[in-house]
Parts: C-alpha cells; sequence; structure tokens
C-alpha cells in the first residue's frame, strides 16, 4: 500500500516550477506523469493544490498523496462483443470498431488504461492465443488506431505468428483503406512515398519531414468519389499501404494537403458548418436568428476495409471485406454522396459474428 511521501524544497530550487522540480525528484517518473498527479489533486504544496507552473521560493513542504508509478498495464479477459469475419483454428480477422484501443495503453485510471480493449474482448472470447506479443498484446500481429476501424489480423498460435509477422514484413498482406478527406484531391490516382518518423517537437503525431528515427513508408490512393456540397469539398479515397507506419495513411494525406475528416491530430475538421448558411449571414443579429448548421462525426474518417494474403497455414488466398460502419455511411448520406456497390461477403463458413450488429453493405474494392 502507497504511503504518503514528503519532499522539503532546498533553498537552492528557488524559482524552478513546481512540475519540473517533481520530475527531477521522483525517479523514473515522466513530466506527464507528475502532471496526472496533480490533476488528481495528489501533490500538495504546504497543504494546498497547486498549478504545475507555480515558482518554488524554497523552504515549501510537498506531499505526495498518491503513486507516482502508475499501475502496471494488463490484459484481463473482458466479456465485449466482437465481430469476426474470418476463424479456423490458426488464426481470426476481426472487424474493431471505432474507439476500441487494440490493447493497454495511457490513460487516467486504471480503467481507462486497461478496459475495454480489443485484446481483453480476444481473451474472454478465444481463451488462448498466440503468446509473442507478449502479456500485453497476446495475438496481436499489427495494429489500428483507436478511432481507425476495420480488419485486424489475430494469430491463435506462436507458429502462425511468427508467419504473419514474416508476412507483414515482406509487404505479401494487402491492406486497404476508405478514408475520406478534405479538399478536392487533384490526380486520380498517386503513391506518397515519405518516411514517418516520431514528431520532436509533438510527442502525440507522426510527421514526415526528414528525421534520424523516420522509417520507410509507401500508401498508393485511388479517387472513389469527388464531393462538393454546402460543406464544402471532399474526397473518398481508398488506399493501399505497403508498410504499416504509425499513423501512416493520417500523416501521408495531411502531408499532400487533405486531411482525413475528423483527424484534428494532424489538421482534420472536427466538425462541418454550412458555408452557404455563413456566408448568408452577414450580421450577428442574422446569425443568432438562423445558426449554419454543423454535423460532426466524432471520430476519424478511415475504416480498414479490405485484406487479402494467404494463409500462412492452409495455403488458402483469403480476400476479406468490412462494411463501412454505419456512423460512417450515414455521415456520408448527409454530404450526398452516391451509394457504394455491394461485394459478396465471406464464405458463410467463416463467418462467425458473435453479437454484432446487422452489417451494412461490404464496399467492394476493385
Amino acid at each position: 500500500m502507497f504511503e504518503p511521501r514528503t519532499i522539503a524544497v532546498p533553498v537552492e530550487s528557488r524559482g524552478q516550477r513546481l512540475d519540473q522540480f517533481l520530475v527531477a525528484q521522483l525517479e523514473g517518473v515522466s513530466r506527464s506523469r507528475v502532471q496526472m498527479l496533480m490533476d488528481q489533486g495528489d501533490v500538495l504544496v504546504n497543504g494546498e493544490s497547486e498549478k504545475p507552473s507555480l515558482k518554488l521560493r524554497g523552504g515549501e513542504q510537498i506531499v505526495i498523496t498518491g503513486e507516482p508509478h502508475p499501475t502496471p498495464l494488463k490484459a484481463t479477459a473482458e466479456d465485449i462483443p466482437l465481430d469476426i469475419v474470418f476463424e479456423d483454428a490458426d488464426l481470426a480477422v476481426v472487424n474493431k470498431p471505432a474507439g476500441m484501443m487494440v490493447h493497454a495503453g495511457s490513460g487516467q485510471n486504471e480503467d481507462a488504461r486497461n478496459r475495454g480493449t480489443l485484446v481483453n474482448a480476444l481473451l474472454y472470447r478465444f481463451k488462448a492465443l498466440s503468446a509473442t506479443g507478449g502479456d500485453l498484446r497476446p495475438g496481436i500481429v499489427h495494429r489500428l488506431d483507436k478511432d481507425t476501424s476495420g480488419l485486424i489480423v489475430v494469430a491463435k498460435n506462436d507458429r502462425t505468428h511468427l508467419a504473419l509477422g514474416e508476412m507483414f514484413a515482406g509487404r505479401n498482406i494487402k491492406k486497404t483503406y476508405l478514408a475520406l478527406v478534405q479538399g478536392a484531391v487533384e490526380r486520380q490516382r498517386g503513391t506518397i512515398n515519405a518516411g514517418v518518423g516520431r514528431d520532436p517537437m509533438r510527442r502525440t503525431r507522426m510527421t514526415t519531414k526528414p528525421l534520424d528515427n523516420a522509417r520507410t513508408a509507401v500508401s498508393h490512393y485511388e479517387v472513389v468519389q469527388r464531393l462538393e456540397n454546402r460543406f464544402g469539398k471532399f474526397t473518398l479515397v481508398k488506399v493501399r499501404i505497403e508498410t504499416g507506419r504509425t499513423h501512416q495513411i493520417r500523416v501521408h494525406m495531411a502531408s499532400i494537403g487533405y486531411p482525413v475528416v475528423g483527424d484534428v491530430l494532424y489538421g482534420g475538421p472536427g466538425q462541418l458548418t454550412d458555408q452557404v448558411a455563413s456566408q448568408a449571414a452577414i450580421s450577428k443579429a442574422a446569425r443568432r436568428k438562423s445558426e449554419p448548421e454543423r454535423i460532426k462525426l466524432g471520430r476519424n474518417f478511415l475504416h480498414a476495409a479490405r485484406l487479402e494474403f494467404t494463409h500462412p497455414v492452409t495455403g488458402k488466398l483469403l480476400e476479406l471485406e468490412a462494411p463501412l460502419p454505419e456512423e460512417l455511411e450515414t455521415f456520408l448520406k448527409r454530404l450526398g454522396a452516391a451509394p457504394l456497390p455491394k461485394a459478396k461477403p465471406a464464405p458463410e463458413a467463416s463467418k462467425t459474428r458473435t453479437r454484432a450488429k446487422t452489417a451494412a453493405p461490404i464496399v467492394k474494392m476493385r
């Protein structure tokens, strides 16, 4: 059980920021973790909660009432609905919803960090998974961002995990996404070949700027539909990626001037506003009487729609597709998009959807 810790501020620390002082005093504790402790009221300076920017004078008594080190991440089986598109003895392909983390990650409390993940749902559904990814990532061969929906492959045993890993590394698994981007994409199709690395200024972002840590990344895009309406100009594209870098499609499309709709991290619009109505409402009085319509998606418009690969054990070609989620279809309709063509579903023998909603029409990727 954690015992509160008291730290006396020496005179020589006069003028130092409170958060910087604590990072230096608490071994192995990051600045973000210190910020979290302060937000939770677990840092008291002379008995009072203070801001991280507080300039110390020397002589203060700081009491840490919460655990400076976060609770270890863990994977725990949870009864969460899964949409399983394909399953056999060696692997499964799951249609992940947006808003679900693949495995435990950062968060402000144990529930936020450890619960509600795809891994937890998989452990409950399959019981045993490949151990190659470790205790936190059993069965996970590749990942999707939290706000990206669509197909993800899961390995049930180590042999399959190793084989799939080699296939991904050798670019032998074809992954195709659907994305709605801001603006009218000029070319019908194109290739973005730009290395992706961690942005040194904003650690939550990736960048295509030249960096020592940049890794090769290749994305091929093709226009599916162009939309122009009272909310602006947009382009629905399908993107096939050769590599699977963090945020690859999001940062690649933003780098050529077409950020993914809903992706505010890379400059995409968080909400769309009726531009015609906005221009018509010239005066403040007019705006009060008739506010322009606004629509908000609440997630990134990015969906892993298709996977194509040779089964590493049976040798059979698998061509699997996931329909656009209902919220993305509805969003497209509000923008006046034409209906997308349907495609044949996966063979009935391989479809074992568990407590999933009725599927929307599957998008045919040609």
